[in-house]
């Protein structure tokens, strides 16, 4: 018998910016619990941002994340002893994980680079619908598009 779903826990709004989305970013960001450090890494990144593009961070944030949230993905079904990979719409919650951690993956991918810049670099290539993580998210949906044969098995 399986056991019941975790439940959500509320997440409070960040100090400088108050965005509960941000915060999330701090959390995914953050390594051996040190939270302090992730902060800095991001208020600092935010600040760039604003130096580079003349425009509030917090709105050139959530945009890039919004442009990173993918719409289909794939889903293992097995049915009848055969494993199909089957679209299926992600839900908000989970659209948005998967940008987050996107970003973050492509930016630790770099290497020689402080955080802080690659982070810089990085949101301002997804506000403009650019970079890596934006290929992750391309790849995801050409999956997805590629086995719309299979759509008939989401139940």
């Amino acid at each position: 018998m399986r056991k019941k779903r975790a439940e959500k826990r509320e997440i409070k709004p960040d100090s400088v910016y108050g965005s509960v989305r941000l915060q999330k970013f701090i959390n995914k960001l953050m390594w051996d619990g040190k939270k302090a450090l992730a902060e800095k890494i991001v208020y600092t990144a935010l600040n760039k941002i604003a130096e580079k593009t003349k425009k509030d961070p917090l709105e050139v944030f959530n945009k890039a994340i919004d442009n990173l949230k993918p719409v289909y993905e794939v889903r293992p079904r097995r049915v009848g002893g055969a494993t199909y990979q089957v679209p299926v719409e992600v839900e908000e919650d989970r659209a948005e994980t998967l940008a987050m951690r996107w970003l973050l993956q492509v930016t630790r991918e770099i290497k020689g680079v402080r955080m802080v810049d690659k982070l810089v670099d990085e949101i301002i290539e997804a506000y403009n619908n650019g970079g890596k993580a934006m290929k992750i998210r391309e790849n995801v949906h050409r999956m997805a598009e590629a086995n719309r044969a299979f759509a008939h098995f989401k139940w």
